[in-house]
């Protein structure tokens, strides 16, 4: 089974779900792309380096994207959502790194 770079579907998640909703001008469906990235990094996560580290890798990548609305305000909206994309893509490497 090939590996999923999960550092980069994490990162992926939460700029191409912000760049689906402001392109569309539909939240609903960049939520439905974050949620999908998102999914698809736990269960990789998981598989990796156990539950414990998927449950936190996966509060980073909530408060990621919770975190990103009030700093877009301070830095303006990219520059926020790839701020928060590569702590989470850090995060993510930094724990799954040693199982890859």
């Amino acid at each position: 089974m090939a590996k999923v770079p999960t550092a980069a579907v994490a990162a992926s998640g939460l700029v191409g779900g912000y760049a689906i909703a402001r392109w569309t001008g539909k939240r609903p469906l960049g939520g439905v792309a974050l949620a999908a990235a998102g999914s698809v990094a736990a269960y990789e996560w998981n598989r990796r380096a156990g539950a414990r580290a998927a449950t936190a890798l996966t509060v980073a990548y909530v408060a990621a994207f919770a975190g990103s609305h009030p700093l877009a305000k301070k830095v303006g909206a990219w520059p926020a959502v790839f701020t928060v994309a590569g702590g989470v893509a850090s995060a993510s490497w930094a724990v799954t790194r040693r199982t890859a």
